[in-house]
């Protein structure tokens, strides 16, 4: 493993260890667990976990959750079980590819399933050269498997939640069998910039109609003019405060 740092989220209520370098979490997880709508004593799994953010951030803003997290790489799961050990949260982490899942977890349902499935087509841009940032940004499990794990997993009713670059919401929709009232919230960097990110959730089983929410605007103004983060009073306080996203709170059937 190479050298870590142990990194702050949620204002301090959470200290991450993370490699140095390759992949690092940023605030892509903590917008996917500022959506999901996990109430406690429900049941969580993590698809591709990686250190464990998500789904803490998750356990942070709601108690008496069971968690489960599923990480093939295998020094990013052992980082992964020293976070939850750390954090003292009640999770289990399983080390494994989410496409040959091991046998005691496939006879498992969840409440929910989570994900920040790698977001680049790699017949598109260019892998990196580091070997766990690669595993976590270049596609290499079909977009489609994961949304056919997920609702595998899913109890009747369970809830998918996920976060994903814009230009894959075709993708997303297209996977989405068993699926209904599914949720969208463009994630919009700056003002007059297009949405880079979506949230979406659906819901296996649903029947609502779909629902394009309006775009969440991560930063103040038109540029970055100062030291310092300028995230939107709501944004800072899912990442300080580990608020849940409002507006994106209506669950329909």
């Amino acid at each position: 493993m190479s050298a870590l740092t142990r990194d702050r989220y949620l204002g301090g209520t959470l200290e991450l260890w993370q490699p140095v370098d390759g992949y690092r979490a940023g605030i892509d997880p903590v917008l996917l667990a500022a959506a999901c709508p996990a109430k406690p004593g429900q049941t969580v799994l993590e698809l591709g976990c990686g250190i464990g953010t998500a789904a803490l951030c998750l356990a942070a803003r709601v108690p008496d959750l069971s968690l489960v997290g599923i990480e093939r790489q295998p020094e990013i799961a052992a980082l992964a079980r020293r976070n939850v050990e750390d954090c003292g949260a009640p999770m289990e982490i399983v080390e494994g590819d989410l496409q040959h899942l091991p046998a005691a977890l496939r006879q498992r349902s969840f409440d929910h399933v989570i994900a920040n499935p790698p977001y680049f087509l790699r017949s598109e841009s260019h892998a990196s050269s580091h070997p766990s940032r690669e595993a976590a940004m270049g596609e290499e499990t079909p977009l489609h498997v994961w949304l056919e794990v997920a609702g595998k997993r899913l109890v009747p009713k369970g809830w998918l939640t996920m976060i994903h670059r814009a230009e894959r919401l075709a993708d997303l929709l297209a996977g989405l069998d068993g699926f209904g009232s599914v949720q969208i919230l463009p994630l919009q960097p700056r003002t007059d910039r297009d949405a880079s990110l979506v949230l979406l959730r659906a819901r296996k089983g649903g029947r609502a109609a779909l629902r394009l929410h309006a775009p969440l605007l991560l930063h103040r103004g038109r540029m970055h003019e100062f030291d310092g983060d300028d995230y939107t009073e709501t944004v800072s306080s899912v990442l300080r405060r580990g608020a849940a996203l409002p507006g994106f709170g209506d669950f329909p059937k």
